[in-house]
């Protein structure tokens, strides 16, 4: 196969399954019987991580929530850590901190003390990861109940808190957030939602099946504002909500993504929001934003239901050459599926098979992703209660997490055993981070659950197809969130997108990983970069990591 000389290549070597994980085979004589898709291998990896509500007799709504988690590589080893932010406690102040995981290879990590400078000690809930100050190397962005925390990376996996340097302290109940290119001058802004006005002296007693228990959002009636800064460079941020007009609506924001959904050459930004109305801030250049989501299709279901927005991801499942969004939402809802139809969005939930099976559990964290690499993107996500599901269980709120398989006419259907895993997983899980922690061509999951042990789910598909991964640099070397990449695979073009934010609460791989089915090589890669330029880099065989840099390739036009 051809390719450019700039461009670097790692061979991957598909591992094998561990012993003991084998799929059973049918001993007809016919094709290995595929029964699971993740081992939980928590404790076999290194990870120890156990979430702390903080929970003691008097429901505080920051409680139920949970937490979220980072997979990022935070020492330029080509290996993804992993970040778990801590809840920790409202009430005391010698509260457990984040935790850090470093890869050592291989998917085996090891817990590094003090979190390398990242053991922030707040109320942690969600995290974003990017490279804010361009100098090649990821930072990472806390959001607490309470300030908000910017930690710069030296370089060598180490963190320095650079917060009051930064701006970007916030003290509002921050939940996800997103680094962004949103002004497309090469350096990324800042987007993070506020849940809502909260504190102790505000807290109320509200009951569900009979016993206390954490009260709605709506009955505090304080939706909060969200937050969105502009990066001046030499790592300062100003606050431009006012400016941008981000202040013309809000909401309970719980879930961020971005992308440029009406194809003008900027990223957009949507949350999902918590029984209020979502929202959809479209970019209409210098910054400045309008909430178009009632009038694009997106503010609330094909019903006129504003639900209980939770988690969301945006990609391009039907491979149109747009992005479109899916949110998860609570127990009695169904996810809601808004198909990017250019000018508006469609609720399509129905019509992708979601709508009933998606009704049964309260959904938070949520990944659309091959996880099979037959071609097709599959769903998996995190459920657990916010009012109680079984009083006499050991975790009242605990739910199984769900996995649907991607079905080639669009629609998803149902993995058994549930969540593709053997053995029972029954918690209440909160973030969802995704990635190819052992580099394998797999992706593998990392769940975060409420007051238990985070669940480190490894790929263990029996046959799974071939497969490429594209780590797409800017001119600085670091990781281009918003860039799109494009390719022809088995004679059809297909689209992905460097969009570490999304799930809930958490940041996730950066590389575009495409599973391949039995095609071997894929063909005119082309590259949108987030400040507009474009590019094409040829062909490539499958089973590697690739990287693409800015200015290596060939201009080119984009296609859709």
């Amino acid at each position: 196969m051809k390719s450019t000389d700039t461009v670097f290549i790692s061979l991957v070597c598909v591992c094998t399954l561990f012993a003991g994980c084998e799929a059973p085979v049918d001993r007809s004589g016919n094709e290995p019987m595929q029964e699971f898709w993740f081992v939980e291998e928590s404790k076999r990896r290194g990870v120890d991580f156990i979430h702390q509500s903080g929970h003691r007799e008097k429901h505080l709504l920051p409680e139920i929530t949970g937490s979220g988690v980072a997979l990022t590589d935070v020492n330029g080893d080509g290996w993804l850590d992993i970040y778990f932010v801590q809840s920790g406690s409202l009430l005391e102040e010698d509260a457990q901190p984040n935790q850090l995981f470093l890869n050592l290879g291989e998917g085996q990590f090891e817990m590094r003390g003090n979190a390398n400078g990242l053991a922030d000690r707040g109320y942690g809930m969600g995290v974003a990861a990017g490279d804010y100050d361009n100098d090649g190397d990821n930072d990472i962005f806390v959001t607490n109940v309470g300030e908000n925390k910017m930690f710069r990376n030296n370089g060598a996996g180490l963190f320095a808190d650079v917060t009051n340097e930064s701006g970007l302290g916030d003290t509002q109940w921050g939940t996800s957030a997103a680094f962004l290119d949103l002004d497309r001058d090469g350096d990324l802004d800042l987007y993070h939602a506020n849940y809502l006005h909260w504190k102790l002296e505000i807290e109320l007693d509200c009951f569900g099946s009979g016993v206390l228990t954490y009260c709605p959002p709506i009955n505090y009636q304080a939706p909060a504002i969200d937050r969105m800064y502009r990066n001046d460079g030499g790592g300062s941020f100003t606050d431009i909500t006012r400016q941008a007009g981000i202040n013309a609506s809000f909401g309970n924001g719980f879930g961020v993504v971005g992308a440029d959904f009406d194809h003008n050459g900027y990223i957009d930004v949507f949350v999902a929001n918590d029984l209020t109305v979502n929202q959809l801030w479209m970019n209409r250049g210098d910054l400045r934003f309008v909430d178009e989501s009632m009038t694009r299709g997106s503010g609330v279901d094909g019903f006129g239901t504003a639900k209980a927005g939770m988690g969301v991801v945006s990609s391009d499942p039907d491979q149109d050459g747009d992005f479109d969004i899916l949110v998860v939402n609570l127990t009695g809802e169904s996810d809601s599926f808004f198909r990017n139809e250019g000018t508006h969005f469609t609720d399509s939930t129905s019509e992708i098979g979601l709508s009933a099976p998606s009704r049964r559990y309260t959904r938070f964290g949520v990944v659309m992703a091959d996880f099979d690499n037959d071609g097709q993107l599959d769903l998996y996500e995190a459920n657990g209660g916010v009012s109680p599901v079984d009083l006499g269980a050991e975790d009242i709120y605990a739910e199984p997490n769900t996995l649907f398989r991607g079905l080639p006419d669009g629609r998803f259907e149902e993995v058994e055993p549930q969540g593709g895993t053997l053995e029972s997983l029954v918690h209440t899980s909160r973030g969802v981070g995704i990635g190819d922690l052992d580099n394998d061509g797999g992706l593998d999951l990392v769940v975060v659950n409420r007051d238990a042990r985070a669940y480190v789910l490894m790929n263990r598909f029996a046959n799974r197809g071939n497969w490429i991964a594209f780590s797409l640099l800017n001119q600085h070397g670091s990781d281009a969130i918003g860039a799109v990449i494009t390719l022809i695979r088995d004679g059809h073009r297909v689209y992905g997108s460097v969009q570490p934010e999304g799930s809930y609460l958490s940041s996730n791989d950066p590389r575009v990983h495409f599973g391949l089915g039995s095609a071997a090589s894929v063909e005119d890669v082309r590259v949108l970069w987030p400040t507009g330029e474009i590019e094409e880099f040829g062909d490539f065989n499958s089973g590697s990591f690739v990287t693409l840099r800015m200015g290596d390739g060939s201009p080119s036009k984009w296609t859709r």
